[in-house]
């Protein structure tokens, strides 16, 4: 996916102990919709064709943690590096960029807080459009409700009112010319830590432009706005249905692979690939939830490097195509039709296997058989056939 020389590179800050949104886990390692929010901001890049690469900063002993939310072919494979951070947030970021630097360099990059999962690409299309003539650039909102100062404690009493047109909420992620931003941290000699690394550019003299923020990029602080980012999610997220069928000639001498496991039998299914019907059916309907074509048109059996593909790797592709548009994969039903062999002992090992491509549990995952009583080439032994279901939301 990157270039070898990357130019524009996203670095996420995931190493705080989220102590504020409560629990035991980090809240960047939190799930909301079934995904950690680190995982969100990695499925974000990773989707944007102006990002080159990623690297994630983490806190010390959070391995663990970031390889379980990360786990699948994409996510992980987005990732360039992982950096352990310091005692700050401005700790960790600038050991993220000295680590970028180490790894050549970059010509911009995006300094984004894992806590904030809802990362559009028209954020990000803002962003690197401010930089062709800024040294860098932020996502702000406008104060909408009134601001005051609090009162002296202990007495909870308003005091006072502070100008809101005068005021911005910042956002990330910020974009800065990699040097700048760079040569920023390095400099910077302030009392107090910063809070976001616009004010350390600034203090270095740098210009920040301020282009238009998105309300769904606010950052996951306290309980209440996990169930308020939850909301969100099914509010604006549509069902869809995608369905498939595919059927393959069985033959003596060859190999029998049904859901990514090899079953034994006196003969194999014939076809390009590994042949494994089940796995195609289930390809063509994942493609059709988010109305990318068939396996064919991905996959074409004309072209050579396919030629016994095992056909997991066509499952691994739908699904990416379906995380990149922010879709959740929420259930999957394949039927396999045929005589023979029987199909229910290998059906949990089966329900395994796909759940482990589709990055979901095996109880989100159904497989089933039946016969056609003997009609048809099913019903002679000829061939076996499959069709699959999937839903999704996205």
């Amino acid at each position: 996916m990157f270039a070898k020389h990357p130019i524009t590179t996203a670095l996420i800050v995931a190493a705080g102990k989220g102590e504020r949104a409560g629990g035991e886990t980090p809240k960047q390692y939190a799930p909301l919709g079934g995904k950690a929010l680190v995982a969100w901001c990695v499925d974000a890049f990773a989707a944007h064709k102006g990002i080159d690469a990623i690297y994630i900063v983490i806190g010390a002993g959070q391995e663990v943690l970031l390889a379980e939310a990360l786990a699948g072919t994409l996510r992980e494979r987005a990732v360039a590096g992982i950096i352990i951070g310091g005692a700050h947030r401005h700790d960790s970021v600038r050991a993220g960029l000295e680590a970028i630097a180490a790894a050549g360099g970059a010509q911009n990059v995006l300094i984004h807080d894992a806590a904030r999962p809802h990362l559009s690409i028209e954020v990000i299309n803002r962003l690197l459009g401010a930089l062709e003539t800024h040294e860098g650039a932020i996502p702000t909102l406008t104060c909408v409700d009134t601001l005051a100062r609090p009162g002296e404690a202990p007495e909870r009493l308003i005091g006072d009112v502070i100008d809101r047109a005068a005021l911005v909420r910042v956002q990330t992620p910020q974009a800065f010319h990699f040097d700048a931003i760079l040569s920023a941290h390095k400099q910077w000699n302030g009392d107090a830590p910063p809070t976001d690394d616009a004010q350390m550019a600034r203090a270095a003299g740098y210009k920040i432009a301020m282009i238009e923020g998105d309300q769904a990029l606010d950052k996951i602080t306290h309980p209440a706005d996990f169930a308020r980012a939850e909301a969100m999610l099914a509010s604006t997220r549509i069902s869809r249905t995608g369905m498939g069928f595919d059927v393959h000639r069985l033959e003596a001498g060859e190999e029998l692979w049904l859901c990514g496991v090899k079953v034994p039998h006196d003969k194999g299914l014939s076809g390009h690939s590994d042949a494994d019907v089940a796995l195609h059916a289930l390809t063509d309907a994942l493609l059709g939830t988010i109305a990318a074509g068939d396996i064919g048109a991905h996959f074409p059996p004309s072209d050579p490097q396919w030629r016994g593909a095992a056909s997991h790797r066509f499952v691994e592709h739908a699904r990416n195509l379906i995380i990149a548009k922010g879709g959740i994969i929420d259930h999957v039903d394949v039927t396999i039709i045929c005589e023979a062999p029987k199909i229910g002992p290998h059906a949990k090992a089966m329900r395994a296997a796909i759940a482990t491509m589709l990055q979901i549990n095996p109880d989100q995952v159904s497989v089933k058989a039946t016969t056609t009583e003997r009609l048809g080439l099913t019903g002679r032994g000829e061939g076996i056939a499959a069709q699959a279901i999937a839903s999704i939301r996205v």
